[in-house]
């Protein structure tokens, strides 16, 4: 139902003169800002201003007064070095962006960063997502082209009919994330993804034709299932909007719009070469360019009066027009589909329908001893589904190993856009993908799964999801050498301390079954940001909670989870995460035969402990007494928890997973013998 470009609001008789004004205004102010900051990407702002204006005053369905309205189109800045174009434009269209903001590009507090920026805190109007990492921006789009289309046919094309618009550079497409993407897209038959191409021939070290301009990028897209068009000349407008409403004609297929632009035109000596790409043009080259396109060069970041009202008080008009239909079909849909409308609602809040605990599965150790976490994590998924309508997720081709599906849920395919998505061997564009689904909206917790070691693949889009603090969750199974015969290459070591170094971030590797349940409720219920569910392949033991302390406490990160003999001090602290906590608990009966009694805190999260109050922490870990920890993982930040650690610091082996655990040192004696090597030490120093 989504009208095409020219429907939105742009009119018969077009003004020239006028759209030539808006578009050298938006160049104007790109390289003011630029030129004010001393740093920053003059050239692509330069080069590709006509698309900008062409998107933005003629082409996007968005409201510059609420950027947030649900069914509005989404446009991510792919290349976000050019984040002065994507400021300069939402300035004239409108948007809660004041001149002195652009004054202030790239300065401390200003909502114009170097790249651009969205969180939950940090918002700049009509900014999407925090783009910058090439390629990040590129998958983003393609996630919210997925969300549009499951949102679309869950609840109507009344509800939800909107396009996903993007813009790219080069580095974007020499990218390898971008090439899993694309295939991803053209695979699913994205049809409503639009993606501009700026080709500019120009990366930092000079021409494309050092490591790329050989590649015929349409082809390459074409092979992917993409639709593609082309724009020779970046100055005509008209073209550009026809190779638009081409595209948004393209309800089966992706599209890649390339458009040939020359970069820093028209600065008189830099266009057209690595020098306009990233740095400020210098003041006599700014002044000559704004010669150049006939503007008074003593005048920065000035508007003219009827630039402002064409675009401003134009793209105010039509949004505002454009959200009142869609927000009278939504009223009338509500009155048709109330059951639906709830649960649109709902999902707007991102967190469950109903409170999550009832539902959860009761693991009994008398039923069955030992279960891997990533098993009891399939059982509480099946069991919150139906609270979860709107999550999407999948696995990278490892769902059989990963066990995060929703049961007889339909597949995300190009015929039905179910919950169960396939994201193939694509680690890379599955987790900047999940990114983009959550930055849509109406998505309550997306998710994406693959084994603890192909985190590095995944981890720029992991660190953008905490910069951002999307509400995401992250399953990564098959969590230490305990996975045995695969050997070192698939032997998670040194991921867990890689995942705790992300700023809010929270990792949660549960012990057991019962506490795998409550990791899913508090990553649901309470984080606010994005979640690490670090889970095993190997059964553990389902812990007996009637005999020791109830997984509830892994909320807040470490309880004790049982104490020492009651009848005498407590000697030592075991401190353990995941499969380790059992041998800590093994530990700690073996040590109770030679007198010493010896407390076994289970600490699923360091971060969610280092949230906790001081005195909740000196409870659970009081100074003074003699504490261990005990991880199959590096040992290097345990220091600031325990006075020893028994852990790996070494690559892994390829055994049977009992016995690499037994091989690398991960036993009830080499924990016994590092409780009394601590206590000797402590007496000796006493």
């Amino acid at each position: 139902m989504s009208a095409s470009p020219t429907s939105t609001g742009a009119t018969a008789t077009r003004d020239a003169a006028l759209e030539q004004r808006c578009v050298d205004t938006i160049r104007s102010l790109a390289i003011d800002g630029v030129e004010r900051a001393g740093s920053g990407h003059p050239g692509m702002p330069l080069g590709m201003a006509p698309v900008a204006y062409a998107l933005f005053a003629r082409t996007l369905h968005h409201n510059p007064e609420d950027p947030l309205w649900p069914d509005r189109d989404r446009f991510v800045l792919s290349a976000g070095h050019a984040s002065m174009l994507l400021y300069a434009a939402l300035h004239l269209t409108g948007y809660d962006l004041p001149i002195d903001e652009l004054r202030h590009f790239r300065q401390w507090g200003s909502r114009t960063p170097g790249h651009p920026e969205r969180d939950r805190v940090h918002v700049t109007p009509g900014v999407e997502t925090t783009t910058g990492p090439l390629g990040q921006g590129f998958t983003n789009a393609v996630g919210m082209a997925m969300a549009e289309r499951f949102l679309r046919e869950r609840y109507t094309d009344q509800v939800v009919d909107h396009r996903t618009f993007a813009m790219c550079s080069d580095g974007d497409l020499m990218e390898g994330i971008s090439a899993e993407a694309a295939s991803l897209a053209g695979h699913l038959g994205l049809g409503r993804l639009i993606v501009i191409y700026d080709d500019n021939q120009i990366t930092i070290d000079g021409p494309t034709s050092l490591a790329f301009a050989t590649e015929d990028v349409e082809a390459r897209f074409r092979a992917y299932g993409w639709h593609t068009s082309s724009v020779e000349d970046a100055n005509d407008l008209d073209a550009i909007e026809a190779a638009i409403a081409s595209a948004c004609a393209q309800d089966e297929r992706p599209t890649l719009v390339r458009v040939r632009s020359v970069i820093g035109w028209p600065a008189p000596t830099k266009q057209g070469t690595a020098g306009a790409h990233g740095a400020a043009l210098g003041a006599e080259e700014v002044r000559a360019t704004k010669q150049a396109l006939g503007l008074d060069p003593d005048q920065h970041f000035h508007v003219p009066a009827d630039v402002r009202e064409h675009m401003m008080d134009g793209c105010r008009e039509r949004g505002a027009a454009a959200q009142r239909a869609w927000e009278e079909r939504f009223s009338a849909w509500r009155e048709r589909e109330p059951e639906l409308a709830a649960e649109w609602d709902a999902a707007q809040a991102a967190r469950p329908s109903e409170p999550v605990a009832p539902s959860l599965p009761i693991f009994d150790p008398a039923e069955r001893a030992a279960l891997a976490t990533r098993s009891a994590g399939a059982a509480v998924m099946q069991a919150f589904a139906p609270l979860v309508p709107t999550m999407v997720g999948g696995a990278a081709d490892l769902v059989e190993s990963t066990k995060t599906e929703f049961k007889e849920e339909a597949s995300f395919t190009r015929e039905h856009a179910g919950r169960n998505v396939h994201w193939g061997v694509r680690e890379h564009a599955m987790g900047a993908a999940v990114n983009g689904l959550a930055q849509h909206g109406g998505i309550v917790r997306p998710y994406g799964s693959t084994f603890l070691i192909f985190s590095d693949y995944m981890r720029p889009a992991i660190r953008l999801s905490a910069l951002m603090k999307l509400p995401v969750a992250w399953v990564f199974t098959h969590d230490s050498v305990g996975l045995g015969e695969d050997g070192p290459t698939h032997q998670p070591v040194e991921h867990l301390l890689a995942l705790r170094a992300i700023p809010g971030l929270v990792v949660l590797r549960p012990a057991d079954a019962a506490e795998t349940a409550q990791a899913w409720r508090v990553t649901l219920e309470e984080v606010e940001g994005p979640v690490c569910l670090v889970l095993s392949r190997q059964d553990l033991p389902v812990l007996d909670r009637e005999a020791l302390a109830g997984a509830e406490g892994l909320a807040r990160g470490a309880y004790v989870l049982a104490e020492a003999d009651a009848d005498g001090p407590t000697d030592a602290i075991l401190v353990a995460t995941g499969s380790e906590v059992a041998l800590a608990l093994e530990a700690r009966t073996t040590l109770a035969a030679e007198g010493l009694g010896v407390r076994v805190v289970s600490m699923p999260s360091c971060e969610l402990f280092d949230a906790q109050d001081g005195t909740y922490r000196a409870e659970v870990l009081p100074a003074g007494v003699p504490t261990i920890a005990v991880e199959a993982a590096v040992t290097l930040g345990w220091e600031r928890y325990a006075h020893a650690a028994v852990g790996i610091d070494r690559f892994g082996a390829s055994a049977p997973g009992a016995e690499a655990l037994t091989g690398l040192g991960m036993t009830s004696e080499e924990v016994c013998g590092a409780v009394r090597n601590v206590l000797r030490a402590d007496t000796a120093g006493a």
